[in-house]
């Protein structure tokens, strides 16, 4: 039999938004035949869909670090995309507030990473000054990162795919990848789904919380496992919307790779409170009562994970804690807005996100993203990496570019 000629040059497993504005970039700059497969229903099921819906500055991150710099870059070209495409958005500007003494010198070292990285228009607060911005804030001195901003990612994403269908590219949902199969020469790979099989000559691994799982199909070590994080939100009531007006945000501990609860007004009303972070117990486990037996074996059987709950247990058990007493969670918020009481919430939504964590028990912070024959696989892209979508899609269509040779952007 005659082998079969791959009717695309790209498949990317994965339609959130780093998946699609990889498929985007493709399209767009490369001019390829592709193809996004996604095994939901729809598009932006899962990390992109239960995010909080904000445009980080970059102001966390190690400068150099790729985080720094496609964060920049993905912002501002966020920004661009959203007002180009009428996608729901605004630049309105956060705080990061110290509250005690403690906490003076991770708020100048917030400083110093956010100037290294390109923010000239930060601004440090006094007390006096965080109540002019946030007049139910407390805090002895913050910073004002004026470029942060509040997005529908959602509405990004089906934008983009919008953008790859008018590029000629076809997106296809309820299509998950179940097998992958290397053929001959240039003949590229076979990837069977749940409707069919997909030709293709290259494989962007965008899978988000089965990225591990869908690298070990392409028959790639991927050398990480991911861990689910279950982040639990509150909404504030409508008659304490007012507390907020934008968004405020303690200064993180950098002994974990999450930013503490906080305040964040929402693009199309609302606020939100949270979120915390605890180990879940499926990689889609949205709730407490959401158990895989597949994923939780998976978790104890790794190595990795019990060394990093011997190093982040104290942290594990706080979050713990605050997961199931709303009075523990509300202490918190009201940490940062004195004036909130456990009324004031209701329980809201939840988000899972897909943590690398390496043999060695080390949670990644930085961006994860690993090359092989014929092959980009995304292994981590935690926060920011919705902001930093648009640049991570067009540094991963030069990727693949280099291992498949397509011709440079156009």
């Amino acid at each position: 039999m005659a082998p079969r000629t791959p009717q695309f040059d790209a498949a990317v497993i994965g339609g959130g938004i780093v998946g699609m504005a990889s498929a985007m970039a493709l399209a767009e700059r490369h001019r390829v035949r592709l193809v996004v497969l996604e095994a939901e229903s729809e598009l932006a099921a899962h990390q992109t869909g239960h995010n909080s819906g904000v445009i980080h500055s970059g102001l966390y991150y190690k400068p150099g670090s790729l985080k720094a710099r496609l964060c920049a870059l993905g912002r501002d070209a966020m920004y661009r995309f959203c007002a180009e495409h009428g996608v729901r958005h605004e630049r309105c500007g956060k705080l990061v507030v110290a509250l005690d003494e403690s906490e003076l010198p991770r708020l100048e070292e917030l400083e110093r990473r956010g100037r290294a990285n390109g923010l000239a228009d930060l601004r440090r607060l006094t007390a006096d000054q965080i109540r002019e911005h946030e007049p139910h804030a407390s805090g002895i001195a913050a910073l004002h990162v004026p470029i942060t901003g509040i997005v529908d990612f959602p509405g990004v994403t089906r934008a983009m795919a919008a953008d790859v269908r008018a590029h000629g590219g076809e997106v296809r949902t309820g299509a998950r990848v179940t097998r992958v199969q290397r053929r001959a020469g240039d003949e590229g790979f076979a990837l069977h789904t749940g409707n069919g099989e997909v030709l293709a000559r290259a494989i962007v691994n965008c899978a988000g919380l089965q990225c591990d799982r869908v690298a070990r199909l392409c028959g790639v070590d991927p050398g990480v496992r991911i861990v689910p994080f279950r982040g639990e939100y509150y909404d504030l009531v409508e008659s304490k919307r007012g507390l907020v007006r934008n968004l405020i945000y303690p200064v993180p501990d950098p002994r974990f790779p999450f930013l503490g609860v906080h305040f964040t007004r929402m693009v199309g009303g609302g606020v939100e409170a949270g979120p915390n972070a605890v180990l879940a117990l499926a990689r889609h486990g949205y709730s407490w009562r959401t158990v895989s037996v597949r994923d939780t074996v998976g978790l104890v059987a790794y190595p990795g994970f019990w060394r990093m709950s011997r190093r982040q247990w104290r942290t594990g058990i706080m979050e713990l804690k605050r997961s199931l007493s709303k009075r523990r969670f509300v202490a918190d918020l009201r940490r940062l807005i004195p004036a909130l009481t456990g009324a004031d919430v209701v329980p809201a939504r939840s988000g899972v996100r897909a943590q690398a964590v390496d043999p060695r028990g080390r949670l990644l912070d930085d961006f994860h993203i690993v090359t092989a024959e014929r092959m980009v696989h995304v292994l981590n892209a935690p926060s920011p990496a919705a902001t930093a979508s648009i640049a991570i899609g067009r540094f991963i269509a030069e990727q693949v570019a280099g291992v498949v040779g397509i011709p440079a952007g156009v």
